[in-house]
C-alpha cells in the first residue's frame, strides 16, 4: 500500500487507509456486509472487440446507482487477468479491453473435459457503507478460431514395394488443433490418391484421430519410385478450417528374387532302431540372384518343437538333415519338420519334410492331436474368414501294429468337418473344413474323433471349435430407396425420415453410423447414431423440386465396411406464388373495322407454382361488354368491329386468378389503341351547297380574297391532311381564280372583263392510304355591279349544277375503269397491316399536325364570315328585294 520509492504515500494507499480506518469504526452491520462476498458469473466468447458488454453488475446485483453518495465499483489489484476487461465505475458495467480475449493463450491446458477457461475478478463495492466484495467469473467459451496444424511442412512415409493390398501406414504427424470438441481436427483426405492410394482415420481412446495410408493397388518402385500429394486435416466448423502439408510417398526396393525349395515337400521313413547320426534328407533351395542377395539359410520354422529340433539336426548351410539322438523304439512319433529357406529382404520359402517312424506295437492304441489352428485347453479358436478346407488338427494313431489292420478312426458330430487320411500315411488323420465358417449363424461346434481297433475298443478325443467374428458383413439398409415428400415453406430443421440399417456382425463390428454422401447439399443434416434426416432450412419448390442424394452407413469394424441407399426429397407444391403477367401492361395496336372476334393480342401470364394452383384464369374487371378473353391461348378479342371515330382508346384491367385454395391473383392494365383506316372521306362545310353563289364587283383587284372552301375529314394523321385543287371551270376568263391547295382559300388572279358566272368545280383529297377519298363542291361566282334579275342566276345555276354533275360523273366512271382495283394495289389483308403499323410512328406527330390545322381553319373560316357580313350590309339599303336575295347568296 506504501510507495517504496518515498517517504509519503500515494494517493491509492491513502483510500485503501481510509478504508481500513473506516472498517474498524463502522457499526457491526457494516463489517457483517464486508464478510459476505457475492459471486457473479459472466459468459463470453473468445475473439470478441474491445468495448463488447460483458455484464451490467450495478443491475445484476440489484444496487440503487441513485443513492448518495453515489455507488463505485473498483478493481481493487491488478491481476494478469484484468488487463482484458474494463469496468465503468459508476454503473458497474464490465466491458473487454484493447487486449483481445484468446482462449488458447489465456488456458493453453484447459479442455472440454474440465470446467473451461475462467477469467477470476474481484470487484469492490464503495464506499464504505455500501461495501461489498463481489467475485466474477468470466467463462470463456471456444470458437473455430483456430485452423489445423501440421507439427512439419512435408511428411514422409515409407512404404515398401512388396507391400500387400489393404495394408495400412500410419501418419506419425496428424495435425493438431487448440480449439476444441467439434472445432477441432474431425478428419483427413488426400487431393490426389492416384488411384493406388486411400486414407483411413482412426479414433483412440483418447479421443485423438490419426490417418492411416492404405494401399489399394500393387506398388512397383522401378515404375514409380515417389508419390507426391498433400494431405488435409479438416475442423468441424462451419464453415471448416483446413491445415494443409505435403505427403510425400516413398516406394523402397525389396529383394525382388527369393528363395525357393526344388522340392517342397520331401517324406522320409524311419524305424525305431535307427542309428544315431542316419543322413535322412538334404533339401535344396535356389535363388536367381547374385551376390549377398543369393545367400541362403536353413533352419527351422517356430512352429517345429524343441524336441524335434533336437532329434533332427538341420544344417543351416548345407539343408542335410542327419539323425541326431536315439529314437525309443516303443513310442514311435509321426514328425512334420517345416524348415525354411531365408535370404536377405526375403519372405522365406517353405518346405515340409514328414519323418514317419515305424514300431512295434504295445499296448492299447492312443489318439495323439497336433492342433494347426489356435488352440488352447483343447478349445480351438478360428476366424469365420477361413478358406474351405483349412486344417485344423492333426490326429496320429499310435500303439498299432504295423500294418494297422482293422483300426479305423471316425468324426461324430455335426458341422462343415471332415476327418481323412493325411495322404496315404497310415495311422494319421486329418481334421479340416469342408466349407466357409460363418459366426452369425453359428458360433462354436463340439466334434468327438473316435478309433475303434478289431477288438472293439473306442476311445474318443473332445475337439470344441469356436468361430470368431469378422467384420465380414456391411451395412444393410431397410430399404435401398427412401423417397421423402415434403411441403415447401417448411419451418428449419424439420424431421424429413429416419433410416435405418442393420448389420449381423457382433461388438463394435454391428454399430452402424450413418453419414451424407458427398452429393448431398449442406442444408440437409444427418444425426450419426441415429440416422434421423433433417432439413435446415426452408425449401422452396419454385427453385429446386427434387434432391437426390447417397448416404452411406458404415460400421465400426476394421477395415470399415458400407453400404449405400439413395434418398429422393421431392418438395410439394404450396400455393405461395401470385400469377405474373409477363410485362406490367400490355399496349395493342389495331387497325379500326378490325373484324369481330379476330385476335387483337395475347396475354402472357405465368404462375411459379404446379398443378391446379399454377393453373390460371384471366377475366376482364371492366370492358367485358365490347372485349373478351380467349381461356385456351389467353387471346384478346373484340366482340364487333371498332370504329375509331367513335373511341380511340380503351383501357382494361385484366385479372389472373390462380386454381389454388385459397386462390392468389394479380392485375394489369390493357390498352388498346385504334389506328386510323382512311374510311371517311372529306366533308365539305363551306359553301353548304352547289346552287349557292357569291356577287363579286368587277372593280375587285387582283390578288383580292374572294371566298374560301372550308371541309373537314373525321379521320386522323394524313388521312385528314387535305388538299384543294379547281377540276373544272365554266363561263368567264379561264385562269381568272385560283385555290391555295392547304387552305381552299380563292383569290382573284387578274382583272374581270367580263360579266357573268363563273363556275369553279373545286376537288377536296384527303391523303389517305391505299388510296385517297375525294369529295367535290360548286363554287359559283357571279361578276357584277349588282343582282337585277334573280331568276335568271337561279337557271343558270341550275342547268350549270346538272351539266358538272353529268361530268363529274363521267369523270368519275371514266377514272374507276382507268385506275387499278383496291385489289390490285393491294392483294393481302397482311400488307395493309404491314402499312398500319408503319404509319404508327408517325401517329404522334400526325396527330399535333391535324390540330394545327384544324385552328388555322377555324380561324380562316371565321375571317371569311366576317368578310362575307361586309359584302350583305350594303346590300340592305336597296329594301326588302335586296335583302331576300342577299340572303339567298349567303348560302355559298
Amino acid at each position: 500500500m506504501f510507495n517504496k520509492t518515498g517517504p509519503g504515500l500515494s494517493s491509492r494507499g491513502v483510500l485503501w487507509g481510509l478504508c481500513i480506518l473506516l472498517l474498524y469504526t463502522s457499526p457491526l452491520c457494516c463489517f457483517a456486509n464486508f464478510s459476505q462476498a457475492k459471486e457473479l458469473v459472466y459468459k463470453i466468447k473468445e475473439g470478441l472487440p474491445s468495448g463488447t458488454l460483458i455484464g451490467s453488475m450495478g443491475s445484476d446485483l440489484h444496487l440503487d446507482l441513485s443513492l448518495d453518495p453515489h455507488v463505485l465499483f473498483n478493481l481493487p489489484q491488478k491481476k494478469p487477468s484484468d488487463q482484458y476487461v474494463t469496468l465503468n465505475s459508476t454503473t458497474g458495467q464490465l466491458f473487454t479491453s484493447g487486449n483481445e480475449i484468446d482462449r488458447e493463450t489465456l488456458c493453453p491446458d484447459s479442455s472440454e473435459y474440465n470446467q473451461g477457461c475462467v477469467l477470476s475478478l474481484d470487484v469492490f463495492v464503495l464506499p464504505q457503507q455500501y461495501f461489498q466484495l463481489v467475485k466474477v467469473k468470466i467463462l470463456v467459451e471456444d470458437v473455430n478460431d483456430n485452423r489445423p496444424r501440421f507439427p512439419t511442412g512435408e511428411i514422409r512415409v515409407s512404404v515398401p514395394e512388396n507391400t500387400q493390398v489393404n495394408a495400412r501406414f500410419a501418419v506419425e504427424q496428424s495435425a493438431t488443433d487448440p480449439d476444441l470438441g467439434f472445432h477441432g481436427v474431425q478428419t483427413y483426405w488426400l487431393v490426389n490418391d492416384f488411384g493406388v492410394f486411400t486414407l483411413d482415420v482412426e479414433e483412440n481412446e483418447g479421443g485423438e484421430l490419426t490417418p492411416f495410408l492404405i494401399v489399394t493397388d500393387e506398388l512397383d518402385r522401378e515404375r514409380q519410385e515417389e508419390y507426391i500429394t498433400d494431405i488435409i486435416a479438416e475442423d468441424g466448423g462451419l464453415p471448416p478450417l483446413l491445415g494443409t502439408a505435403t505427403l510425400r510417398i516413398i516406394i523402397t526396393d525389396v529383394n525382388d528374387n527369393c528363395p525357393q525349395f526344388t522340392e517342397s515337400q520331401v517324406n522320409v521313413t524311419l524305424y525305431g532302431n535307427t542309428t544315431k547320426g542316419k543322413h535322412l534328407s538334404r533339401l535344396h533351395a535356389f535363388d536367381p540372384d547374385q551376390g549377398a542377395n543369393a545367400v541362403i539359410s536353413y533352419a527351422y520354422s517356430d512352429r517345429v518343437p524343441r524336441e524335434a529340433r533336437a532329434l533332427f539336426h538341420l544344417d543351416r548351410i548345407t539343408g542335410v538333415i542327419k539323425l541326431a539322438g536315439q529314437i525309443n523304439t516303443a513310442t514311435g512319433k509321426f514328425y512334420k519338420l517345416t524348415v525354411l529357406a531365408n535370404g536377405p529382404g526375403c519372405v522365406p520359402a517353405v518346405a515340409t519334410v514328414t519323418v514317419h517312424v515305424i514300431r512295434v506295437a504295445s499296448g492299447p492304441p492312443v489318439i495323439m492331436p497336433r492342433y494347426i489352428a489356435a488352440e488352447k485347453d483343447g478349445v480351438v479358436t478360428m476366424k469365420e474368414s477361413e478358406p474351405p478346407f483349412s486344417p485344423i488338427a492333426f490326429f496320429t494313431v499310435s500303439n498299432t501294429d504295423q500294418r494297422g489292420q482293422g483300426t479305423e478312426c471316425l468324426l461324430e458330430g455335426s458341422g462343415p468337418f471332415r476327418l481323412t487320411p493325411y495322404k496315404r500315411l497310415k495311422n494319421e488323420y486329418l481334421l479340416e473344413t469342408t466349407e466357409p465358417l460363418d459366426h452369425e449363424q453359428r458360433q462354436d461346434y463340439e466334434l468327438t474323433v473316435v478309433l475303434r481297433n478289431p477288438r472293439g475298443l473306442a476311445i474318443k478325443t473332445f475337439v470344441k471349435i469356436l468361430v470368431l467374428d469378422e467384420n465380414d458383413n456391411a451395412p444393410v439398409f431397410k430399404q435401398s430407396l427412401y423417397e421423402v415428400s415434403v411441403e415447401e415453406n417448411n419451418p428449419p430443421n424439420s424431421f424429413l425420415t429416419q433410416l435405418q440399417a442393420t448389420d449381423q456382425d457382433s461388438e463394435a463390428r454391428g454399430e452402424v453410423i450413418y453419414t451424407l454422401g458427398s452429393d448431398a447439399p449442406s442444408i440437409f443434416l444427418l444425426e450419426r447414431l441415429t440416422g434421423v434426416l433433417t432439413v435446415s432450412t426452408s425449401l422452396d419448390r419454385e427453385e429446386k423440386q427434387t434432391y437426390r442424394f447417397m448416404v452411406r452407413a458404415v460400421d465400426r469394424g476394421t477395415p470399415r465396411r458400407e453400404s449405400i441407399a439413395t434418398v429422393v426429397i421431392t418438395v410439394l407444391d404450396r400455393n405461395d406464388n401470385s400469377p405474373r403477367f409477363i410485362n406490367k401492361d400490355f399496349t395493342f395496336f389495331v387497325p379500326e373495322n378490325f373484324p369481330g372476334f379476330g385476335e387483337i393480342g395475347v396475354l402472357s401470364v405465368t404462375d411459379a407454382d404446379a398443378g391446379e394452383n399454377g393453373w390460371v384464369a384471366l377475366s376482364i374487371v371492366n370492358g367485358s361488354d365490347i372485349f373478351v378473353i380467349d381461356a385456351g391461348r389467353g387471346a384478346l378479342r373484340a366482340r364487333t368491329p371498332l370504329d375509331r371515330e367513335q373511341q380511340g382508346t380503351y383501357y382494361l384491367w385484366i385479372e389472373a386468378v390462380d386454381g389454388g385454395e385459397p386462390s392468389l391473383s394479380c392485375l394489369t392494365v390493357v390498352t388498346v389503341l385504334l389506328l386510323d383506316v382512311n374510311d371517311n372521306p372529306p366533308v365539305v362545310l363551306f359553301p353548304q351547297s352547289n346552287q349557292s353563289y357569291m356577287l363579286v364587283l368587277p372593280s375587285t383587284l387582283p390578288g383580292t380574297s374572294i371566298t374560301e372552301v372550308y371541309a373537314v375529314d373525321k379521320d386522323t394523321g394524313m388521312n385528314a391532311v387535305i388538299a384543294y385543287s379547281i377540276i373544272k371551270r365554266k363561263g368567264g376568263e379561264p385562269g381568272s381564280f385560283d385555290i391555295d391547295p392547304d387552305t381552299g382559300n380563292i383569290t382573284l388572279k387578274r382583272e374581270l372583263s367580263d360579266r357573268g358566272l363563273y363556275s369553279l368545280l373545286v376537288k377536296v383529297s384527303d391523303h389517305g392510304q391505299p388510296e385517297p377519298l375525294h369529295s367535290t363542291v360548286l363554287v359559283n361566282l357571279f361578276v357584277n355591279e349588282t343582282v337585277s334579275n334573280e331568276s335568271y342566276i337561279q337557271s343558270l345555276l341550275t342547268g350549270e349544277e346538272a351539266e358538272i354533275q353529268m361530268e363529274e360523273k363521267q369523270w368519275y366512271v371514266g377514272k374507276l375503269t382507268e385506275r387499278p382495283g383496291r385489289e390490285d394495289l393491294f392483294p393481302c389483308q397482311p400488307l395493309l397491316i404491314a402499312l398500319s403499323v408503319t404509319c404508327l410512328g408517325l401517329f404522334c406527330i400526325a396527330v399535333t399536325l391535324t390540330a394545327y390545322i384544324c385552328c388555322k381553319k377555324l380561324k380562316k373560316w371565321r375571317k371569311c364570315q366576317m368578310k362575307r357580313l361586309e359584302v350583305e350590309m350594303p346590300l340592305k339599303v336597296n329594301g326588302d328585294d335586296a335583302d331576300r336575295k342577299r340572303t339567298e347568296i349567303s348560302n355559298i
